[in-house]
């Protein structure tokens, strides 16, 4: 039985930094992790990117539900590997650790017809720590983003942005949605030693 909500890590697009907020969260908590569709780059996946980032020896690593080769959208990928992603078949995994999940590109990719990430997050009844990232047009990316899941009922645990600073951006958006923010930094270096050092110091 889960002892305690899980943590969904999702972003305002792709190329955000989910798989650096989900391997620096993974170290803070001592957390599981789960990646439960990876889209191509099988020999390089997010799951193995967190597994080299993360120092603790706590941590479990559960193994995706859909592995599909192609780098694409979840449904064009699985389309092109010949199957159908199935909704149901999406199981989260037993654990009394705390579980952090990192999606798949943005909140609105489709996984199959009927489903996209965010009925993923709703059916797994978890929170969400959004990812953002300072460019032009971050700002209407977060705040839709932060909209659509407040008109699904999904609770927002954290606002996290990546990478170099915009305090302009940031305290618009906050502002905005009324919601306190944290930040994580770009790193210079990415490695076991500075995740595990910024972990250490990490007020989450």
């Amino acid at each position: 039985m889960m002892i305690k909500r899980p943590i969904f890590v999702t972003g305002i697009g792709t190329g955000i930094g989910k798989t650096i907020v989900s391997a620096v969260l993974v170290e803070k908590l001592k957390a599981d992790y789960w990646k439960p569709i990876q889209s191509g780059d099988l020999d390089d996946s997010d799951t193995a990117n967190v597994k080299s980032l993360v120092s603790n020896d706590s941590t479990n690593f559960h193994p995706e539900a859909y592995k599909l080769t192609q780098p694409y959208s979840p449904h064009k990928s699985a389309a092109l590997d010949g199957i159908k992603i199935a909704f149901e078949s999406i199981c989260i995994p037993k654990t009394n650790n705390q579980l952090i999940i990192e999606g798949a590109g943005g909140l609105m990719v489709p996984l199959n017809d009927n489903h996209l990430i965010i009925d993923l997050i709703k059916e797994l009844d978890a929170e969400v720590i959004l990812v953002s990232k300072n460019y032009l047009g971050s700002i209407n990316h977060t705040l839709m983003s932060a909209t659509i899941l407040k008109m699904k009922g999904i609770p927002i645990k954290k606002l996290i942005f990546n990478g170099e600073e915009d305090q302009s951006s940031e305290k618009y958006i906050s502002q905005y949605l009324k919601i306190d923010y944290l930040k994580i930094p770009h790193f210079h270096e990415l490695n076991r030693k500075s995740i595990q050092e910024f972990a250490q110091h990490f007020q989450f």
